[in-house]
């Protein structure tokens, strides 16, 4: 941890990233991401850089799922890193963006599990892995078998 950082500061910088997602102040979001932060989502393939293309994927999540938000369960650190398991709700009245197109809405809501592990350095994200289970999500969806 860099000096002069509690274990309490960088968990709450960690948490950030579900926190400003749910309350969709992008503004708040993008002051807590250091320059160069990078955002990946392996279920989707997505690995972005900045706050720009990080805010956009989020966007489109918040546009695919109006009223989705986040439930942290566990938060613990060990040094610069923050992991957190998260339970993902929302009702998919929107279009959305998977690698393999685009899925109109459903009306459906889902119920999603997921884990992310941030890093923080000097009190800013510096790193985003979003760890979910996409076959989970799109069969809530009705979308696969």
């Amino acid at each position: 941890m860099a000096k002069g950082t509690t274990a309490e500061s960088v968990i709450e910088v960690g948490k950030t990233t579900v926190i400003d997602y749910n309350n969709k102040d992008w503004d708040a979001a993008r002051t807590s991401m250091a320059p160069g932060y990078v955002y990946e989502e392996f279920a989707t393939q997505r690995r972005v850089k900045g706050a720009d293309e990080t805010l956009a994927v989020w966007r489109g999540w918040a546009a695919a799922f109006p009223d989705s938000k986040g439930e942290i369960h566990n938060a613990i650190h060990s040094g610069d890193t923050v992991v957190m398991e998260v339970t993902w709700t929302g009702t998919h009245t929107g279009p959305l963006q998977t690698p393999k197109g685009t899925i109109p809405p459903t009306g459906k809501r889902i119920e999603l599990r997921a884990c992310q592990v941030n890093t923080v350095t000097n009190g800013k994200l510096q790193a985003t892995r979003h760890y979910f289970d996409l076959g989970s999500l799109l069969q809530q969806l009705g979308v696969t078998g």
